[in-house]
């Protein structure tokens, strides 16, 4: 079926996705990418002058749908702790929705090439930035990027695990029992002179 030029590139990244996803950058070939999407070669070759500008642009769609979702659901959030719930819940969302974007951007193909790699440190580094504008306590920016980091990390690694086992998939129950364990760590955080006995009151503000 002929379809818009906008139209059939969107048609094309969504099934290049699940084909790279599925194989790999090196294991899969633009024939397969063109065979799956019901499209010849060339008309895959006049939107994406190669592989890897196809799987290089993939990752750039991936990441900023990603950002776009995280940072709405936190905005729209009222509290310190509704916003580290809502954060998660819309990270869980996107990996839930988007399986295959979420093996794109933090899967092997990427860690092992120096050039794709750099875009998916980028998408953690952006998710970094927007939990520690969030984290109102008084540490160094230096340790408030540290643990904004850690909660991250803490992501990521559930996010794996919902993918490769048969464990919890519900994102909301997800976001609840991440946010605890994050609220009430970072409550425990001590700041002020390093070495000072007092626990800080509140971690984020709300």
């Amino acid at each position: 079926m002929r379809l818009p030029a906008e139209q059939r590139r969107r048609q094309l990244l969504d099934v290049a996705c699940d084909v790279f996803a599925a194989g790999g950058f090196h294991g899969t070939s633009m024939d397969e990418i063109a065979e799956a999407a019901g499209v010849t070669k060339p008309v895959l070759y006049q939107h994406f002058p190669s592989k890897r500008a196809l799987y290089a642009e993939l990752l750039g769609d991936v990441e900023t749908r990603l950002l776009d979702r995280i940072r709405r659901a936190t905005s729209a959030a009222r509290s310190g702790r509704g916003r580290v719930e809502a954060g998660f819940a819309a990270y869980f969302r996107f990996v839930t929705d988007n399986a295959s974007g979420f093996r794109l951007l933090f899967g092997a193909s990427v860690r092992n090439d120096p050039a794709f790699s750099i875009v998916a440190q980028r998408t953690i580094d952006e998710i970094a930035d927007m939990i520690a504008a969030l984290i109102d306590i008084d540490v160094t920016q230096e340790h408030r990027m540290v643990l904004a980091h850690g909660l991250v990390g803490l992501a990521e690694a559930t996010s794996r695990r919902l993918q490769h086992t048969g464990a919890e998939k519900d994102p909301e129950l997800l976001a609840r029992w991440l946010a605890e364990l994050a609220w009430f760590g970072l409550r425990g955080v001590r700041t002020g002179v390093e070495g000072a006995d007092d626990d800080i009151a509140s971690a984020l503000p709300g």
